[in-house]
């Protein structure tokens, strides 16, 4: 596990630090703003160790948790949700479209060998239509459906990034053989959303280093194949 800040710490900014958790080496984000409000993406933690990790970084920083929000709902995104939820009692979001994932996420948990009986509920729905207000800054929410049905990616404009879970990585894309995935609706959610920010915007995915606009246009051999 590591956490790093994505660039210097800007008062009056909202400013973002991730973790790598679990088995599947998956990258949890943590927003924080200069009233030490923090809000948590995809809290990955899988035991008892990661778990202590991520509260002690909170406790070391003053933050105050205030919710957590999700790109969407697969097993190695929501370990962690019910442990931040018990210890601080704050709400869980995602997109609506997500719960059938969450209740096959026990069964998940089974066929891959991991212990996980406590399926957290949401307790808001986040929707595309309704920027996300995070303490006195907004995300813009876009509905990026391919890898999940409910796969929504935050994009954050005064700090020129976007977090876009499993939809697109570093020259990769998310994968599409699960339950409501599907290629042709991925390619056109990167397309018509992802592609269209600026050149310049920081790519934080849900595995992997981060990346930029520009470069994955340009490079991405799933997005721009070779003849």
């Amino acid at each position: 596990m590591q956490y790093n800040l994505v660039k210097k710490y800007e008062p009056g900014m909202l400013n973002v630090n991730f973790f790598t958790f679990n088995a599947f080496e998956e990258n949890t984000y943590v927003l924080f703003n200069e009233k030490k409000q923090c809000w948590i993406i995809d809290p990955g933690m899988y035991d008892e160790r990661e778990t202590a990790q991520m509260i002690a970084y909170i406790t070391d920083k003053q933050l105050i948790p205030q919710a957590i929000i999700n790109t969407h709902a697969h097993l190695d995104h929501i370990f962690g949700v019910q442990a931040l939820i018990d210890k601080y009692g704050i709400p869980f979001g995602v997109h609506e479209q997500e719960l059938p994932v969450l209740r096959m996420a026990a069964g998940s948990a089974a066929i891959f060998g991991f212990d996980f009986k406590h399926t957290p509920k949401p307790d808001f729905f986040i929707t595309e239509n309704e920027p996300l207000k995070v303490g006195d800054d907004t995300l813009k929410v876009f509905h990026t459906p391919g890898h999940s049905t409910g796969s929504i990616s935050f994009y954050y404009p005064q700090g020129n990034w976007v977090i876009s879970g499993d939809v697109l990585f570093a020259g990769g894309i998310g994968r599409t053989d699960l339950p409501g995935g599907n290629l042709d609706t991925l390619l056109n959610s990167i397309r018509t959303h992802l592609f269209t920010l600026p050149g310049d915007t920081t790519v934080l995915s849900g595995h992997g280093p981060a990346t930029q606009i520009a470069h994955e246009k340009k490079h991405n051999p799933f997005l721009n194949p070779q003849p």
